[in-house]
């Protein structure tokens, strides 16, 4: 599993029990990615080309980390920024501009048995 550092500050407000479902991982299957240069241009990148709003700058950096690691897919409940198919549609037309893969978005339902 892909953890950014990005997850990491959201989660600090997140109610416990939500905290306590990353402890269920071992952290021998967790991967750590920090925020660069090159997440903070390209999440800008999203905001430049209007793919959602300014203030909504952390959901950027979380795709533009995503990306720039090769992940598979990235899982959101966030229906508003990032799971919704306008915004899929923006990130990806990014990324394949700038010559990145297409980045899966969906769901923690679609992906695991819940």
């Amino acid at each position: 599993m892909l953890y950014s550092q990005m997850a990491e500050i959201e989660l600090t407000n997140a109610p416990q029990k939500v905290r306590n479902l990353l402890d269920k991982i071992p952290v021998s299957n967790i991967e750590f990615l920090s925020i660069t240069e090159q997440t903070n241009a390209l999440a800008d990148r999203y905001l430049m080309e209007n793919v959602v709003g300014k203030t909504s700058r952390p959901d950027c950096l979380h795709i533009a980390i995503a990306t720039l690691n090769n992940a598979d897919i990235l899982a959101s409940w966030n229906f508003k920024h990032i799971v919704n198919v306008t915004r899929i549609r923006g990130y990806n037309g990014v990324n394949y501009m700038l010559g990145y893969k297409m980045l899966e978005i969906r769901t923690p339902r679609e992906i695991f048995e819940i």
